[in-house]
C-alpha cells in the first residue's frame, strides 16, 4: 500500500511515537485521524498539518468512541485504509511489594487500555477496510500494533505492562489468519528505549543509564525510527504476521 494513498487512524497520535507516526504519513502524502484523549495537543498539531489531518477524542476501550471516530475519518477524507495502535500506558509495580500487593484495578487498566483497546481499535477498522477497493495485491487494509521488548524480557515491576505487551505480540498471528481472507494484513512493532515524552521526564543520570544499554546504536531510539518502521509495514506487501523488535539489539536484564 502507497502512502501517499494511505488514510490511517492513529491511536495516541497526539505525542510520542504515534505522533511522529502522524508527522511521517502527512509528510509523505498520505492523511491521518489523530486519535487521543488530549485535546489540547490533538487539536494542536491537527490545525499544524492542515487538511491532511483531524483530530478525534476517543477512548480505545469505548465501543461507541472508536465507531465515532471511524465515522469522522471515513467521512474526512473517504476511507480507513490503515489502523495504527500506539495508544498505551505504563506502571511500575511489583507483584507484591512494600505497600501490599499489586492493586488488581490498576492492573486491569493496563490491560484493557494496552490489550484490550488494541484489540477493539483493530477489530473495529477492519470492518471499514472490507468496504475498501483493492489493489494489485487484492489489499484493502494494513494493521499496525505496538508491543514491547518488555513482553519477552518484562523487568521487575512490569507484571501488568509485560503481560498486556505479549498480549498485542500474541494476538498478530491469529489477526492475521482472520483477517487474511478480507485483504488485511496485521504487524506488530515491539520498541525498545525511545525517547518519548514519558521518559524526557527522567533526570540527566537515569537517561544516560538507560542509552547505554542497547548493544549499538548506544543511544534512545527516535520516534522518527518507530514512524519509518510503521510506514515500512504499510507500504511492504508481503510482510505480515510478524512482531519486529526495534531496540538496538538491547536485552532488558
Amino acid at each position: 500500500m502507497k502512502i501517499e494513498e494511505t488514510v490511517a487512524v492513529v491511536t495516541g497520535g497526539a505525542s510520542g511515537l504515534g505522533e511522529a507516526a502522524v508527522r511521517e504519513i502527512i509528510s509523505r502524502g498520505g492523511k491521518a485521524t489523530i486519535v487521543d484523549l488530549n485535546e489540547d495537543l490533538g487539536n494542536a498539531l491537527s490545525e499544524e498539518l492542515g487538511d491532511s489531518a483531524i483530530f478525534c477524542k476517543a477512548d480505545v476501550c469505548n465501543e461507541d468512541d472508536v465507531s465515532a471516530m471511524l465515522d469522522s475519518c471515513t467521512s474526512a477524507f473517504g476511507k480507513v485504509t490503515a489502523a495504527i495502535n500506539f495508544a498505551g500506558i505504563a506502571v511500575a509495580v511489583k507483584t507484591l511489594g512494600k505497600d501490599g500487593p499489586h492493586p488488581l484495578k490498576l492492573y486491569q487498566k493496563v490491560i484493557d487500555i494496552n490489550l484490550i483497546g488494541t484489540f477493539n481499535v483493530s477489530r473495529l477498522a477492519s470492518e471499514r477496510m472490507q468496504k475498501n477497493t483493492a489493489n494489485e495485491d487484492g489489499e484493502l487494509g494494513v494493521i499496525v500494533n505496538t508491543a514491547s521488548v518488555a513482553a519477552y524480557d518484562g523487568q521487575k515491576g512490569q507484571s501488568a505492562y509485560a503481560a498486556s505487551k505479549a498480549g498485542v505480540a500474541g494476538l498478530t498471528l491469529p489477526m492475521a489468519r482472520d483477517l487474511a481472507s478480507y485483504g488485511v494484513r496485521v504487524n506488530t512493532i515491539a520498541p525498545g528505549l525511545f525517547l518519548t515524552p514519558m521518559l524526557a521526564t527522567l533526570p540527566e543520570e537515569a537517561l544516560e543509564a538507560l542509552a547505554s544499554q542497547p548493544l549499538f546504536p548506544q543511544r534512545l531510539g527516535k520516534p522518527v525510527e518507530i514512524a519509518k518502521l510503521a510506514c515500512f509495514m504499510i507500504e511492504s506487501a508481503y510482510l505480515n504476521a510478524e512482531v519486529i523488535r526495534l531496540d538496538g539489539g538491547i536485552r532488558l536484564p
